[in-house]
């Protein structure tokens, strides 16, 4: 007996009956439907995800970044953890920044006045003795004018490293290139009118004690530079040198470090891309806030009222 041949005792379906329709599957139970306060949420999450993320809006929704008040903080702004993030300070023109640079960098040369008065303060006088041909020193080897230089050396690296550091956080705005010579150049300023205030502390007294006192008589010659000053090459071209160009040194090693550690390529404060809670694709406009999570099968209903 073939496989196409009806068993004798199981009746043939004749071809011109009608197939016997499939039976249905049971219903789901009752209890797997969503039920409950979350339920119209739940159907419209599913909605949601079947329709995809360009679904079109439905007619009549409010969306949250409509109204008058959607951007309080303008177009450009660009949020944070609930506070906006300023944006980077916008570059002053050339003019400005170079007037600023150049009031900033006589300021500093102007506080080589006081700087003059503190260094003459804390240099000892050297003891000399008058003779016929001027006056010489009291001793062989005298301390003092070693101590001059070394005062001198060490207010003035420090005097270029604090102009440094002030010029780097008063000036934001006009750092680079041109806060750089500002400070540099004001150091240098500095020294020089800190070096001619300085030794001109005491200088008439001892002029003059040099040109009356009788040969023999120990006075104090005032603090003056042996390791710096200015030279003259050909007689009119003047060269600094040694200990008097420290503080233009110290002024240019700290900026250039403040400027190397900086995290900001244009040296000036900017909002960071990937900072937590920052979105740059969306700048200016807040995140809409996200639904909360439905309740977990078989927790309770919260209470209503």
């Amino acid at each position: 007996m073939s496989a196409d041949t009806p068993e004798p005792d199981r009746p043939g379906r004749r071809p011109d009956e009608p197939a016997a329709p499939a039976p249905a599957e049971p219903a789901a139970p009752a209890e797997d439907a969503p039920a409950g306060p979350y339920a119209a949420r739940e159907v419209d999450q599913q909605v949601a995800r079947e329709a995809g993320p360009y679904a079109p809006p439905t007619a009549g929704a409010a969306s949250p970044y409509d109204g008058p008040g959607a951007f309080p903080y303008g177009p450009g702004a660009v949020y944070g953890v609930g506070q906006p993030v300023p944006p980077a300070e916008p570059e002053l023109p050339r003019r400005r920044a170079v007037r600023l640079a150049a009031g900033a960098g006589l300021a500093l040369t102007v506080l080589g006045v006081p700087l003059g008065l503190l260094w003459a303060a804390l240099a000892p006088d050297t003891p000399v003795l008058k003779v016929p041909d001027g006056a010489i020193y009291a001793e062989p080897q005298p301390e003092q004018p070693v101590a001059a230089d070394g005062w001198f050396s060490l207010l003035g690296l420090g005097f270029g490293v604090l102009a440094a550091l002030a010029l780097w956080f008063v000036l934001r705005r006009v750092r680079g290139p041109v806060g750089l010579l500002a400070t540099v150049l004001g150091a240098f300023g500095a020294a020089l009118v800190a070096w001619q205030v300085g030794r001109r502390i005491g200088l008439a007294g001892y002029q003059r004690l040099l040109a009356t006192a009788p040969d023999g008589q120990a006075f104090s010659k005032p603090a003056d530079l042996r390791a710096g000053g200015i030279d003259l090459i050909f007689g009119v071209l003047p060269v600094p040198h040694g200990n008097l160009l420290l503080p233009a040194f110290g002024a240019a090693v700290a900026y250039t470090l403040l400027a190397g550690w900086s995290r900001w390529p244009s040296l000036r404060p900017e909002p960071e891309p990937g900072a937590p809670g920052v979105s740059w694709e969306s700048a200016g406009r807040p995140a809409p806030p996200a639904a909360p999570e439905p309740p977990a099968p078989g927790a309770a209903a919260p209470p209503h009222g």
